[in-house]
């Protein structure tokens, strides 16, 4: 039996997690761009600005939302260069463009170089949530499909907490060079890795492609596994090949594909309505006011280090119930425990109105349970089951849809969260609102959205059918085989 790196036998998953983990570099990369802010925005306010002038509250907010309004555009730029120029040659530009935009945060402090440097990691942000994904799930075997797939969310978690902890540990100029090395590996240890298999067959290089799945599979290139492997992703290519029609018209012209680009739309904005987003905003306010008689108080710093751990946690056990339980059951789990959680958050501000007693703890309980569900899996979930619905001609598109909501609903909430609680009279309206998307959405996956754990595209379109549907098919097959018996 042949040996690979000297210890693993044949049929090893090493070199598909070994690919699954330098591809989502970037993705850390992108975490440590997102946590920059935290640490820093404090520094560049402060009266030891690094700058000779402070930064103001206007140019911050500028500086932290611009890569959440370039993302949007910037999700459809690298599904086309996905699509024309490879999943590898898209990962090496998003790469790029973070290494350039650490470049210019280091050459210069004025605040046009902060906003274009941040709207460069707007593109490093869609390369992460768009191609990283769609690699990911095209050199993974079924079985550890899901367990690969949630790596995406742990490296972005890990990468916003370790720029929380070097950023309260290091000087400016160090973090910028660190955060530099961060791309530049990535372009350098990156290239010894394959082409996605699904890409080579589009293309027409049927022996690449069954190169890449032998070295990823860690087996000979004429291993039978590694045949219908290849086999399998022409099946599925030549079944899209039925269709030339555009994309988008392609999938709402066919119920199928319809019902799934819609629960892939439910999935990815409920996990950005979950409440996450606004109350990593609003942690600060909430630490302090239930820490209020306490003794316990937390600097800003080390309450987005307290997150980011929780964060960090959450992702980095979701790899286990997603393949052990499911897709389908730890989305509804997560979803409904952040449900809840959110109404006893907003019920506490309601409590406190009226002045009646409540706990201290509650208020930091639900707060990390918003976000250790939020990590675990409303996140990897949605991400994951967003690839396995859909073949190679519609993944990208749909994954650059989806992000564009993505990004569009974060950048609503963070613009608008805060000014939409003073109008409506507090913050348990907002948290009420959030709490409740939370508990529809369970009941909606529960009812509407199929398992797609270690499953073929087939088998999941056929749990998307009516039961209506599902008699015409049986009707018509029945009928064609009486057609043949008659002939």
């Amino acid at each position: 039996m042949k040996k690979y790196f000297y210890f693993f036998n044949e049929g090893s998953k090493i070199n598909q997690i070994i690919c699954a983990v330098l591809v989502n570099l970037p993705v850390f990369a992108y975490g440590a761009s997102i946590g920059w802010m935290s640490p820093m925005s404090l520094l560049l306010q402060s009266k030891n600005s690094p700058r000779a002038v402070p930064l103001t509250d206007y140019e911050v907010s500028w500086i932290a939302s611009v890569p959440y309004l370039v993302c949007i555009p910037a999700d459809f730029l690298m599904a086309i260069l996905s699509d024309k120029l490879g999943r590898k040659l898209t990962l090496f530009f998003t790469s790029a463009t973070s290494f350039l935009a650490w470049t210019i945060k280091l050459a210069s402090m004025e605040v046009w170089a902060f906003i274009l440097a941040r709207a460069l990691f707007g593109i490093t942000m869609a390369g992460a949530y768009v191609t990283c994904p769609l690699y990911t799930k095209e050199i993974s075997s079924a079985n550890v499909r899901g367990t690969l797939g949630t790596l995406v969310i742990l490296f972005h978690t890990t990468g916003n907490l370790f720029l929380y902890i070097i950023g309260d540990i290091l000087s400016y100029r160090t973090i910028l060079w660190i955060c530099l090395m961060l791309p530049t590996l990535h372009l350098i240890l990156f290239i010894m890795m394959p082409e996605s298999p699904s890409y080579l067959i589009k293309k027409g290089k049927t022996d690449e492609a069954i190169r890449s799945m032998a070295w990823l599979r860690c087996r000979q290139e004429d291993d039978p596994q590694v045949i219908s492997e290849v086999n399998q992703i022409k099946k599925e290519q030549m079944k899209d090949e039925e269709s030339n029609r555009f994309v988008l018209k392609a999938i709402l012209q066919d119920k199928i594909l319809t019902r799934a680009f819609i629960i892939a739309i439910v999935l990815t904005l409920a996990r950005e309505v979950c409440g996450s987003i606004p109350v990593l905003n609003f942690a600060g306010e909430i630490f302090y006011m239930s820490s209020e008689g306490s003794g316990i108080v937390l600097t800003p710093n080390q309450q987005a280090m307290a997150l980011g751990t929780v964060q960090v946690l959450g992702a980095a056990l979701a790899s286990f119930p997603v393949e052990k339980a499911g897709r389908k059951p730890l989305f509804i789990g997560t979803a409904l425990v952040s449900g809840l959680s959110m109404c006893a958050l907003a019920s506490w501000f309601v409590a406190r109105e009226y002045h009646v007693f409540a706990p201290a703890w509650i208020p930091v309980t639900t707060l990390c349970l918003c976000i250790f569900c939020d990590a675990l899996g409303l996140q990897p979930v949605s991400v994951i089951v967003t690839g396995e619905i859909f073949s190679f001609k519609y993944r990208g598109s749909v994954m650059a849809i989806t992000m564009s909501a993505a990004s569009l609903a974060a950048f609503a909430q963070t613009l608008f969260f805060k000014p939409l609680v003073n109008a409506v009279g507090g913050p348990h309206v907002a948290f009420f609102f959030f709490g409740a998307v939370c508990l529809l959405t369970t009941v909606y996956v529960a009812i509407c959205v199929p398992e797609t754990k270690q499953r073929i595209i087939e088998e999941i379109y056929e749990d998307l059918k009516t039961k209506k549907e599902k008699k015409m098919d049986r009707e018509k097959v029945i009928a064609i085989e009486s057609g043949k018996m008659e002939a």
